[in-house]
């Protein structure tokens, strides 16, 4: 089981002169799951090498079981800081896709035509794509074989219009996840803000937060049987 996880390479928070890029419980809560199970991982970033992390899910308040482990794990972190190039990559050679969020991939992942092309790939191969918290921003430009936008008439979440607002972003991001998702057509659905919620349609899985980035790769799992 070859599965590909996808990380931003970008780290401005817009013009505020802040620091972004992906969030840390949502890469290392999937990769350990998703190593746990058996699968073979590979990481990718647009430019590869290492991502940029937000400073903000490194802060102690932010930290789970899952960023312990990682921060003890020097092959994780190795693996983190070598990321491939997603343009290098080729959805042939993989089961799924995971993409983890943190504001980042709203810039970069989401308008990215090496992205868009894979996703697409996946799908139109019978292969799950799977994206927690921002990362279903990187659905905004993707089609179905029916080249109609990919989340039309499926069940997604992601982060909602409440939680951006909480952290202060409304008006920061380049477009809101949750309003990006309906607009497409998708059928949006929400948990209370910061509460566990993932969502299965097909082949795609989405999760809301940060706390449902666990549960979005148990699910992925699950379409892998």
């Amino acid at each position: 089981m070859n599965i590909l996880m996808v990380l931003t390479s970008h780290g401005q928070l817009g013009d505020t002169g802040k620091k972004t890029g992906f969030w840390l419980e949502e890469f290392a809560a999937p990769y350990y799951a998703l190593q746990e199970a058996g699968a073979t991982l590979t990481v990718v970033s647009p430019l590869g090498g290492q991502p940029p992390l937000d400073p903000k899910s490194d802060e102690p308040d932010a930290q789970t079981e899952a960023t312990k482990r990682f921060k003890a794990d020097k092959q994780a972190q190795a693996v983190l800081a070598n990321t491939g190039k997603l343009a290098e990559v080729s959805a042939s050679d993989f089961d799924a896709v995971f993409y983890p969020g943190g504001h980042g991939p709203l810039w970069d992942l989401a308008e990215d035509r090496s992205s868009i092309t894979l996703i697409e790939q996946m799908i139109a191969a019978g292969k799950p794509v799977a994206a927690v918290c921002h990362a279903p921003g990187v659905l905004r430009h993707a089609k179905g074989p029916d080249a109609k936008p990919l989340v039309e008439g499926k069940k997604v979440t992601g982060f909602t219009n409440t939680e951006e607002e909480a952290v202060g972003l409304t008006r920061i991001v380049p477009f809101l996840v949750e309003d990006m998702l309906r607009q497409n057509g998708g059928i949006y659905s929400k948990l209370g803000d910061w509460q566990e919620y993932a969502v299965t349609d097909g082949l795609l899985v989405t999760g809301q937060n940060p706390a449902s980035s666990e549960a979005a790769a148990k699910a992925l799992l699950k379409l892998l049987g």
